[in-house]
């Protein structure tokens, strides 16, 4: 990996860290389930006016949108509405990664490692002591909005495996993914909308927007779509096609880093020793999951080798971060999802191929 490229991994985990802030300013003024219809209808709109849709089936397009788009946001966005702190969000947030790697491991029958089981066991210990220590602050008040992010990554994970499936049957349409998933959420979130939060807090959210609190949520949101979904995904895309996932993923780690940093320098938000020590094992458990140990040994080729290899591929996909779809990328990242991460030695020949 170049260090031009290393440098871009950065910015686009510094992009997506920042999110977390810039969805929070967002929630100041507009309700969190009509907030998310808009910011994806935002994409939405020009997508079904100027962009061809996808050879993929329709119905991995609504996994896709219906996991990451609808159930992610619908969760993240209530529990930060409720008292989630940000940049605690964009630590649990991470959860999709051993979520991702369970559900790939039971529907789509990728085998799973002791290593990646390791990582799991250890990222899930790290989750559940973040939970045990809030469920003990406010009488247990601030459990909730830790659950609600839990299945927020669990909604993440979901919209992962229609992700992979999706490119499965269109491997060189990776953008169009990302923006026709868009065309998902929309709709149900605008109902679900119209349903709990009323027609009147819609229209509500729309007064004051002159004002310094609305103008921080119009910011806020168009950053969200257009610097961390459309900037930020499309670098993404272009780092996993020049190099294997498992290069490019563990740069996600540094999301949350600059979530919480971002939170306090920003938001004056505190994150506890307590909750930064588990946090920190949560990272670990995910880092572990999403590397290969390196081996001194030859390559194991055929079925044995395609499968040991296939195992990074969901947690290398589950690691990327959000807010912000996921779609690993053309030319090498098309060959993991179908046969696993190649061998160092393919991997370092496609990605000068593409240079």
């Amino acid at each position: 990996m170049t260090t031009r490229d290393r440098l871009l991994a950065v910015l686009v985990a510094v992009v997506w860290g920042l999110n977390f802030t810039a969805i929070h300013l967002s929630l100041q003024q507009f309700p969190p389930f009509f907030l998310v219809a808009l910011r994806f209808a935002l994409l939405a709109v020009p997508t079904l006016l100027l962009v061809p849709k996808p050879t993929a089936p329709w119905r991995w397009i609504l996994l896709y949108g219906f996991g990451f788009g609808v159930l992610q946001f619908v969760f993240l966005y209530l529990a930060m509405a409720n008292g989630m702190p940000t940049g605690l969000a964009s630590l649990v947030l991470q959860s999709s990664a051993p979520f991702t790697v369970v559900l790939a491991a039971t529907f789509l029958r990728e085998h799973l490692t002791a290593r990646q089981g390791l990582g799991i066991l250890l990222a899930v210990a790290g989750l559940g002591g973040i939970a045990a220590h809030r469920a003990q602050l406010s009488g247990g008040a601030t459990l909730v909005p830790v659950l609600l992010t839990l299945a927020g990554g669990l909604g993440w994970a979901i919209g992962n495996l229609g992700s992979r499936k999706a490119m499965q049957a269109s491997p060189n349409e990776p953008i169009r993914l990302l923006l026709w998933m868009s065309v998902v959420p929309p709709v149900p979130m605008l109902a679900l909308s119209l349903l709990v939060e009323g027609p009147a807090a819609i229209g509500h959210s729309f007064t004051g927007l002159g004002s310094a609190q609305g103008l921080l949520a119009l910011a806020g949101l168009a950053y969200t779509v257009l610097v961390a979904t459309l900037c930020g995904g499309m670098l993404w895309t272009g780092l996993m096609g020049r190099h294997p996932s498992s290069t490019v993923a563990p740069f996600s780690m540094l999301v949350p880093v600059v979530g919480i940093a971002a939170s306090w320098l920003l938001l004056r938000e505190r994150t506890s020793l307590t909750e930064l020590a588990w946090g920190s094992l949560v990272l670990g458990g995910v880092l572990l999951g999403s590397t290969r140990a390196r081996r001194r040994d030859v390559p194991t080729t055929g079925a044995a080798g395609q499968a040991d290899a296939a195992t990074t591929s969901a947690v290398a996909i589950a690691a990327t971060p959000s807010p912000r779809p996921v779609s690993p990328s053309p030319s090498v990242v098309v060959a993991e999802t179908v046969t696993g991460a190649p061998a160092a030695a393919d991997s370092a020949a496609s990605a000068s191929a593409l240079r």
